[in-house]
C-alpha cells in the first residue's frame, strides 16, 4: 500500500511544480507560497478531523514536537526557495535541481 501512496506523491509533486509555475505568473513568490500553504494547512487539518486523529496531540513527545517543528521550518524554507526559483527560472530547469533533494536525503540518512 505504501508504494501506491509513494507513486501518488510523485504524481502530485510533479503536478505541483507545473501548477505553481502557471499560478505564480504576476504574483509575488512569497504571497504565492503563503496561499499554497494555507490550502495545505486546511487540507491537513481537514484530514485530522475527518479521521478523528486530533486526540493524539496530547501524546506527542517533546522530541517529536521539536523535530516536527524543525521539519516545518525546512518545508517552509524549501517552498519559499522553490517558488522564487520557479518565479524567475524555467520549470524544466528548476525542478530537476529541486529533485536533487532525493540524493541529499539518501546522503543525510546514510550519515545519521
Amino acid at each position: 500500500m505504501w508504494l501506491i501512496f509513494a507513486i501518488l506523491s510523485a504524481v502530485f509533486a510533479a503536478a505541483t511544480s507545473i501548477l505553481a509555475k502557471i499560478g505564480i505568473e504576476g504574483v509575488d513568490s512569497n504571497l504565492a507560497t503563503a496561499i499554497r500553504t494555507m490550502v495545505v494547512l486546511l487540507m491537513a487539518w481537514g484530514m485530522v478531523f475527518l479521521t478523528h486523529s486530533q486526540g493524539g496531540i496530547s501524546s506527542i513527545t517533546p522530541k517529536s514536537w521539536l523535530f516536527l517543528i524543525l521539519s516545518g521550518f525546512a518545508t517552509g524554507a524549501s517552498l519559499l526557495c522553490s517558488f522564487y526559483a520557479l518565479k524567475i527560472g524555467e520549470v524544466n530547469k528548476v525542478v530537476p535541481i529541486d529533485k536533487c533533494s532525493l540524493v541529499l536525503t539518501i546522503l543525510f540518512a546514510a550519515s545519521s
